[in-house]
């Protein structure tokens, strides 16, 4: 299924400690990738690069984690920041949606 904004996902993306965002109070979002067994890791590379603002290498562990857990927070920030990111990885036919932080 592909993820669009507000669509509501079936679980919570975990977290990581070792890649996971930094925490800031402002940031009230998270842009969440899902996995499926159709686009490539390089899509998924290029993607967050083109569209995140990733660098190569942190597009990389971010696609590598979706793989392995199914889902990843690969943004946090603002809704109407990552409200056309949601939108333009949708657009590349990859599943995403937007959750709120817990407090």
């Amino acid at each position: 299924m592909k993820g669009m904004y507000g669509e509501k996902p079936l679980a919570k993306p975990e977290k990581s400690e070792e890649t996971g965002l930094l925490v800031d109070e402002g940031q009230t979002h998270i842009l969440v990738v899902w996995n499926d067994d159709v686009n490539t890791f390089d899509w998924v590379i290029e993607t967050l690069v083109e569209v995140c603002g990733h660098s190569v290498e942190q597009a990389e562990q971010c696609a590598l984690l979706i793989h392995t857990k199914g889902s990843y927070g690969v943004k946090q920030g603002d809704i109407d920041v990552l409200k056309p990111m949601c939108e333009a990885i949708c657009e590349r036919l990859i599943s995403a949606t937007i959750e709120e932080m817990a407090n």
